[in-house]
């Protein structure tokens, strides 16, 4: 239970004193809400829950209800010091000698420490990336890959199971032009005349597949019929590109659970199930010779279209399957779809027809990652130096390292626009958040072997020592660790993760530079060593939240 969580209950068991004692009028308990105070000065925490339930406690003022509150605090071993101020606000100060003993406490968790009860254990997936097999990773691919495979972890470090999921959009028209361009360049290759479709891809990658396609299958597809060579050459070359997609994946440190077919659903007849029950429902009509989801009967401001003129199924179909799919058939209780910026306006939509289908949907929560600007200094970079044309994932994670990648990425919150300044992800100095904040882990880890070397061992340390004020501001920024990891879970923000992680580094680095770890006194530096290894636990384990790696030597 994080210490949030802990004083919320004693306000809450302090209410329920009071009103059976008299003190306070039976009412319905607001939440008992307790933040970290803005300024310096007003405790560790505070809460307004007197603010609160002075609207209902009438004639009774907000600062009276609080010094009720408090004289009815239970006592606990967390709480040093709880304090009214106007207009009824109860700040609360922990205790020293509890907070010496979280040291322990952290030492003792290890790898689990961070790890968060939200109260029941949901199925939830997390479907991120989803870019179309039709041509490598680019750098907005990143960003959401990045999103959701922190976010996935943090809601399994919040005890949910966790599926992370790949979308593969392995049929419609975009897969077609894939094709036809394909061919095309693979004639070209071998030397014949060909002309790429007008709807075709025109980045070089297209020649560079045809090449390794013709390095490795010569001219065997031109004796086929056009038709059938057509159809085989694109799936080799969409399994080739998918292969791309899953080593730039790898690369920096993004894994999915499962690869899921677009295909599969009209295979498996999920569209036919899902399409009968909006039926059903009265939720589909026909005209111009489409069918269309009858979205204005729920609100929307236009009817969407399923099935085209021509009877082939429209993108937002497919939606529907799937989503029936995740929801119907596989039982999920949550589904998070992380999608990019030309998105935005297909959230509602899906959120109506999920009601159509009988749904809720608030169990469907969709982040819309907006655009990343690659820079170098001030200068920004538009086009690729190697291709001339899109900038691909790979080559920033060849430029600036996967760690780097994660970091940055993760750094501002999804619906933010962001710049990526290439030139500082490298930089090996303080001004790189990156190398600031795997430098503290290597300084820890650095400390911690010097330790082993001169035999200094530190299981006895007597935290009791620990008394300084960066020691105790040290462990009050640990603390926090376990409250964060439920904030980002219930907000699906992973973007707090890189900023406490550079608060906690800098923290560190300023205790360490006040508090001499090995000296003379073997007590005391007893004490700090364990206290320096709960440091090391805590930043390693929010590196790892973040998939980054934790660096001993730098």
């Amino acid at each position: 239970m994080t210490a949030k969580k802990e004083i919320s209950d004693l306000l809450v068991a302090a209410a329920q004193q009071a009103m059976a004692a008299g003190d306070l009028p039976s009412i319905a308990l607001p939440d008992a809400t307790v933040e970290h105070p803005q300024k310096s000065g007003f405790g560790d925490y505070a809460s307004s829950i007197a603010l609160k339930l002075s609207r209902a406690a009438k004639p009774r003022q907000a600062l009276d209800i609080a010094k009720i509150l408090v004289s009815h605090l239970p006592a606990s071993a967390i709480v040093g010091q709880a304090e009214v101020a106007p207009p009824g606000f109860i700040n609360f100060t922990l205790s020293d000698n509890w907070l010496k003993r979280q040291v322990e406490t952290i030492v003792a968790a290890g790898d689990e420490f961070g790890s968060v009860d939200l109260g029941k254990r949901e199925k939830v997936q997390v479907e991120f990336v989803s870019a179309n097999p039709v041509g490598p990773l680019h750098v907005g691919n990143g960003r959401g890959a990045i999103l959701g495979s922190t976010l996935a972890n943090i809601l399994a470090k919040a005890g949910q199971e966790v599926t992370r999921e790949y979308y593969l959009n392995d049929a419609g028209s975009q897969l077609d032009a894939f094709f036809r361009t394909l061919w095309a360049r693979y004639r070209q290759a071998l030397g014949q005349e060909a002309e790429i479709p007008a709807d075709g891809y025109a980045g070089t990658y297209m020649s560079d597949l045809a090449g390794e396609i013709v390095a490795s299958e010569g001219d065997r597809f031109l004796r086929l019929p056009e038709a059938e060579a057509l159809t085989a050459l694109g799936q080799l070359g969409m399994a080739r590109i998918i292969d791309w997609i899953k080593t730039d994946l790898r690369n920096i440190g993004v894994e999915f659970d499962v690869w899921f077919s677009e295909k599969s659903l009209y295979a498996n007849s999920q569209f036919d199930q899902a399409f009968s029950l909006l039926k059903e429902r009265g939720y589909v009509v026909e005209r111009e010779g489409a069918v269309w989801f009858a979205s204005t009967a729920l609100g929307e401001d236009k009817d969407t279209v399923v099935i085209r003129s021509n009877g082939t199924p429209t993108y937002f179909a497919s939606d529907i399957a799937y989503h029936y799919n995740k929801f119907v058939e596989r039982g999920f209780d949550r589904v998070i779809d992380i999608w990019g910026a030309d998105h935005q306006g297909h959230v509602n939509r899906m959120k109506v027809v999920l009601s159509a289908l009988g749904i809720d949907p608030s169990r469907l929560g969709i982040l819309i990652t907006q655009l990343v600007t690659l820079k170098r200094g001030s200068e920004v970079i538009k086009i690729s130096k190697r291709t001339g044309d899109i900038i691909t994932l790979r080559e920033v994670i060849e430029e600036v390292g996967a760690d780097a990648c994660r970091f940055f990425f993760l750094a501002r919150s999804a619906d933010s626009q962001m710049d990526f300044d290439l030139a500082l992800a490298k930089e090996q100095s303080q001004e790189n958040p990156v190398y600031y904040v795997q430098y503290a882990h290597a300084r820890i880890a650095s400390i911690l072997r010097t330790a082993a070397e001169k035999g200094i061992g530190y299981e006895d340390g007597d935290v009791d020592l620990l008394s300084t004020e960066p020691e105790l501001t040290l462990i009050r920024k640990m603390l926090e660790f376990p409250e964060l990891v439920e904030l980002a879970a219930v907000n699906l923000e992973p973007h707090h993760l890189p900023h406490y992680s550079q608060e906690l580094a800098g923290i560190f680095h300023s205790f360490y530079k006040q508090c001499r770890v090995i000296s003379e006194d073997d007590q005391l530096t007893k004490a700090r060593l364990k206290l320096v290894h709960a440091a090391k636990i805590a930043l390693a384990n929010a590196l790892d939240l973040m998939g980054m790696t934790a660096p001993e030597r730098m």
